[in-house]
């Protein structure tokens, strides 16, 4: 019996400690997932698009257009005619799973952690092996601040080469008084974050926008709402994840996001011109054949194309918060070579 008490004891102190744990929100692969592929957002009213995700920045080369949101209405007027956009709401069904409970599961439990026994032991052998270190380690999280993100991640890298070596993190670091848990997690959470930011801007600078535009538009969209989910999840608590960084002596740069919004405009308008630059191909070379030019079915395959690339480009423009020079001129003659051949003109 006074076994079985102190096995019953070992139990509750690690559910405790398990319950307590504070996980990261941004380690969670599961948070940031895309939802399933659908029908675009409806377009914004006219004479605006709606509050833009990136809109809250000091400096950018980014613009308000005075001409992007008219555009967009005439050509929707012209491809689309009166229809309403289709809607389409898909309901997120979520299944909450009933866990193992009562005498049964709790016999389990018990079970398993007297059969771990060695699991207890290595716990309180770390802890004696990796007392200077941790100690050490405890002193500079306390102490740590930056508003340099690259000294962020190389001194997060640090403490993650000492604590691999745990044998359960958690269960050893409680053994030393006053560890800085909260700190550490945030410390995690900002690193996690950081990296993921970085990464979308390298993969927008590292693009290639190569012909045929039709074979990787697809790829470029999908990026695009992934990103775009991501981004608006993160902007709904960047405030109050920003005010947390900063408690634990981090001041996180979010202006990384305006870098975002910029590159993603510069892929929009890397796609406008290419998908210009094919069109203008396509009519040279049909004027040059002996068939004559192009047939209305010929005609309405292109512009359908040069449409579905100024939607990409508007939807983008929504999201960045603007346009640059290059962007605002691309969309205009992008819209003007739509118009020129809508059969509705």
């Amino acid at each position: 019996l006074a076994i079985l008490d102190c096995v019953i004891k070992a139990a509750r102190e690690l559910f405790d400690t398990l319950e307590d744990k504070d996980f990261p929100e941004y380690c969670n692969p599961n948070e940031m997932q895309q939802p399933k592929k659908g029908p675009g957002p409806p377009p914004p009213p006219p004479g605006g698009a709606g509050k833009p995700l990136l809109g809250r920045r000091s400096t950018t080369k980014l613009k308000r257009s005075t001409q992007m949101s008219k555009l967009f209405q005439n050509l929707k007027s012209k491809m689309e005619g009166s229809n309403p956009a289709a809607k389409s709401n898909n309901a997120i069904k979520t299944q909450l799973g009933g866990s193992a409970g009562g005498k049964e599961g709790f016999a389990a439990s018990i079970a398993e952690l007297t059969k771990r026994s060695t699991y207890f032991q290595q716990i309180e052998e770390d802890a004696e092996k990796y007392a200077k270190p941790i100690m050490e380690l405890k002193v500079e999280i306390t102490s740590f601040q930056t508003k340099d993100m690259a000294e962020l991640l190389k001194f997060q890298s640090n403490v993650e080469s000492l604590l691999q070596v745990l044998s359960d993190e958690s269960q050893v670091l409680a053994k030393f008084e006053g560890f800085p848990t909260k700190k550490l997690e945030t410390l995690r959470t900002a690193a996690a974050l950081y990296t993921r930011f970085d990464t979308i801007v390298t993969t927008l600078k590292n693009w290639e926008i190569v012909p045929p535009l039709g074979r990787i538009l697809d790829k470029i969209e999908t990026y695009f709402g992934k990103v775009k989910f991501e981004l608006e999840k993160i902007d709904r608590t960047k405030d109050e994840e920003s005010k947390k960084f900063k408690s634990h002596g981090i001041d996180f740069n979010f202006h990384i996001l305006t870098s975002i919004g910029e590159l993603m405009v510069d892929l929009s308008s890397s796609c406008m011109e290419l998908a210009l630059k094919e069109r203008k191909i396509a009519k040279a070379e049909k004027l040059s054949e002996e068939n004559g030019p192009e047939t209305n079915q010929q005609i309405q395959q292109n512009i359908k194309m040069l449409w579905r690339v100024f939607q990409f480009a508007f939807r983008v423009y929504t999201f960045a918060g603007g346009h640059d020079t290059r962007a605002d001129k691309l969309a205009k003659e992008l819209a003007d070579e739509i118009l020129v051949d809508s059969p509705n003109q």
